[in-house]
């Protein structure tokens, strides 16, 4: 099944019933009063977070949604039945806006979180209501609401602790198949993964956290160059980054050169991203002779005047990957502790979180635009064959993400 981030659909909920115009008429009650009953109140649109739903592929092939609109009022003081409400499921990490107004109406980051997205409209009153001392048979009602309309944009961002990020073929999925039971796609070009992979890395019993695999960056990626800008926003959740560096290239790309690269891309696309805590991972050492490698890692952590965490493993042969677990899970916890303990550093993070997701936003959306404006004059760079936003072609080999465990 295709993996789809984003999806544009429209929701209406159900117009309200309208209220009876009834009197009541029996033997031996020649002028009964008012007994016209209310409608029903229309269902609302609703959306539910759903464990079990990974992808927003559905809503690519049917992009119209409508609630039961509420039953007409009755005789005899009879209430007409409310709509049924529209349950849509959408993955769990999906971010909801309003097309029109580019409001965001919600995020929905917890199983079985609820959000309405177009509110049922109200139901008409009987003439019942209408009755007063001076007025002893109303012949006025009200007639039910319509429901809510919207244009809704949904974007899934996957839900992670860490986020791998490097050059594609720098090893980030065969990392993650080492540190968890996730097996992503593993071979020897670039651009293996086309699609962000999950995996639960457990470190003791009760002690896991979630690592996100999102396909490799190149340079001019947050400007659409290869797959990154579509999948650099999967990383705006996660609150550690893994810089994995391919120490033994295949090509003339040096350690350094694809560092800095992705950095800078980093910080175009978002520069609070590239303000998170970012941890160096020099991998595939296991190609270099074994009295080269600490020297060749040294000089490269000097070149770069690195300041923060280094470490040195080979992802293949799972050698360095317990300390740098170990420690990844060390940090985290660290981290929950103490914002659990200080309630103004958690806001603070909510608020870095909003902004990340602020600049991905805008940076996507200029993108689009540029995009368009470049169809429309018939002029086409590099990166413009690529697969769209917004493009329906189903393609078999790609595979939806999934927690592993």
């Amino acid at each position: 099944m295709k993996f789809v981030d984003e999806a544009t659909i429209d929701v209406q909920a159900g117009k309200g019933g309208n209220g009876c115009l009834s009197f009541r008429r029996e033997k031996y009650i020649p002028k009964g009063g008012p007994d016209g009953g209310d409608g029903g109140d229309g269902g609302s649109v609703v959306l539910v977070a759903g464990e079990s739903i990974n992808t927003l592929i559905d809503y690519r092939y049917q992009r119209h949604y409508r609630a039961e609109s509420g039953e007409q009022g009755r005789g005899r003081e009879c209430t007409g039945a409310k709509g049924e409400n529209l349950y849509l499921q959408v993955p769990v990490g999906t971010t909801v806006f309003d097309i029109d107004t580019e409001e965001v109406l919600g995020d929905l980051t917890e199983a079985n979180q609820e959000l309405i997205v177009a509110q049922g409209g109200f139901h008409g009153l009987g003439n019942t209501r209408y009755k007063s001392s001076t007025n002893r048979s109303p012949r006025q009602t009200s007639k039910g609401s319509e429901g809510e309309g919207r244009n809704l944009r949904l974007e899934l961002k996957v839900l992670a602790d860490v986020g791998l990020l490097g050059m594609p073929n720098a090893g980030k999925s065969t990392l993650i198949r080492s540190i968890s039971a996730a097996k992503p796609k593993v071979a020897n070009y670039p651009f293996t993964t086309l699609v962000p992979n999950l995996g639960v890395v457990r470190v003791q019993e009760h002690k896991s956290f979630v690592v996100a695999d999102i396909p490799g960056l190149i340079e001019g990626a947050a400007e659409g160059a290869g797959l990154g800008v579509r999948f650099l926003k999967h990383l705006v959740r996660t609150r550690l980054l893994l810089h994995v560096v391919d120490m033994a290239p295949y090509d003339d790309v040096t350690p350094e050169h694809a560092v800095r690269a992705i950095a800078a891309e980093i910080e175009k696309f978002s520069p609070t991203l590239a303000s998170r805590d970012r941890w160096l991972v020099l991998n595939k050492l296991d190609l270099l002779p074994e009295d080269q490698q600490q020297e060749v890692c040294r000089q490269l952590v000097e070149v770069l005047d690195w300041k923060g965490p280094v470490y040195n493993i080979s992802a293949i042969k799972s050698e360095g990957l317990k300390p740098l677990c170990h420690d990844v899970m060390t940090w985290i916890d660290e981290k929950n502790d103490a914002e659990a303990e200080d309630e103004a550093l958690a806001e603070a993070e909510l608020a870095l979180k909003m902004q990340m997701q602020t600049e991905a936003r805008d940076n996507i959306e200029a993108f689009k635009l540029a995009r368009r404006m470049r169809q429309e004059a018939g002029v086409v760079q590099e990166g413009d064959d690529f697969d769209d936003f917004d493009d329906d072609d189903d393609d078999d080999d790609l595979a939806e993400v999934v927690y592993a465990e």
